[in-house]
């Protein structure tokens, strides 16, 4: 399948495929809008069963990015980066150099950070080649580093604003909540989640992650293939997408849905499906925008995390904008934020073909 034949390239302005035969590299990096700024998104590392796989990822994430920065209101367009994981070739820090190269050769286009499979070490290398990347450590409360955090903030956050308007509390105090994968993300919102006095229910293919959730919250642990299905009044999916589907929505059992895995919804109409059920669906672009936002702020320079936090704060009011008008409108969430991201861009589009 080529580029233009693919179902996923909406609007893509370009895919680009990069090749390093000394590092083993293979690399896609793909730029769906640049109508708000640079493209800008994280790069993942990941084992693909073959190269279709990979560009249908590449594709999907980086139109997600287009609207997550959108509605975090940031002057970034969208992006993303993959690297296809080949065991004959471990990562390594001259593989990470040949990456940054590659972001380099698009002169500004793309902006990378770190995520799924990559590290804040691993940017440092990129950085040795490329200024057009952030998340790389922060110093003196300026903004940087690992995102993760701040994606879990914002989660937690967006998580609460949910079940507000949903289940009517005010906190997420003796709620239920499943969380599908505790890796970093996943356990730093475990961590807020506890804090908060509710009782978790995790999964992960990791037996180290689910030991540390165990010890630290006391979580109960339930193999991955039944944590869509507890009986529980909200589910984080904090792994990889395309979980919320024909064949897992009728099962599941929460009214709320919010995580930080990008692109939960296997296909649009999923989104109908959980709303004729009358599951309260955040659209993950929007509750897991806390991470783009701390690297956009890196990248923008001369902020601190207290900038970083602010901003975050903003994304339960953007949510609940979001829910009243699927409320008001009798349509699904997922619907309605599509709309208010692509009226965003279309306007910038506008603007910049009248200047």
């Amino acid at each position: 399948m080529t580029f233009f034949e693919n179902p996923e390239n909406r609007k893509h302005e370009s895919i680009h495929q990069f090749y390093d035969s000394q590092t083993g590299l293979k690399a896609i990096i793909a730029i769906h809008s640049t109508a708000l700024g640079p493209a800008a998104g994280g790069c993942r590392m990941w084992h693909y069963d073959n190269e279709a796989g990979a560009t249908r990822d590449a594709l999907r994430l980086s139109r997600g990015m287009t609207y997550k920065n959108a509605m975090a209101g940031l002057p970034l367009g969208g992006g993303k980066a993959v690297i296809i994981s080949n065991p004959d070739y471990p990562p390594s820090d001259e593989m990470f150099q040949a990456f940054g190269r590659c972001v380099d050769s698009l002169g500004g286009r793309y902006i990378t950070a770190e995520d799924v499979g990559i590290s804040v070490d691993n940017m440092r290398m990129v950085k040795q080649v490329t200024n057009f990347v952030a998340g790389l450590p922060s110093t003196h409360g300026s903004a940087g580093g690992d995102p993760s955090p701040w994606t879990a903030d914002g989660v937690f956050l967006g998580l609460v604003a949910a079940a507000q308007h949903r289940l009517h509390v005010e906190s997420l105090d003796k709620m239920r909540v499943a969380v599908q994968g505790v890796g970093k993300v996943g356990y730093d919102l475990c961590r807020q989640l506890h804090e908060a006095g509710a009782s978790l229910v995790v999964s992960d293919v990791n037996d180290k992650n689910l030991q540390r959730a165990q010890a630290d919250f006391g979580a109960r642990v339930v193999a991955p293939e039944k944590i869509l299905f507890e009986d529980v009044d909200v589910l984080a999916p904090c792994a990889l997408g395309a979980v919320l589907d024909a064949n897992s929505i009728p099962r599941i059992m929460a009214s709320v849905i919010g995580g930080a895995a990008n692109n939960q919804l296997a296909i649009e109409e999923d989104g109908k499906r959980l709303f004729d059920r009358n599951i309260l669906y955040a659209p993950d672009y929007v509750i897991n925008g806390g991470g783009i936002t701390s690297v956009s702020l890196e990248y923008m320079g001369d902020k601190t995390k207290a900038d970083v936090r602010a901003q975050i704060a903003l994304i339960p009011e953007r949510l609940s904008d979001i829910f009243s008008t699927a409320d008001k409108l009798q349509t699904p969430t997922n619907e309605i934020a599509d709309s208010m991201a692509e009226a965003i861009v279309d306007a910038a589009s506008k603007a910049a073909r009248v200047n």
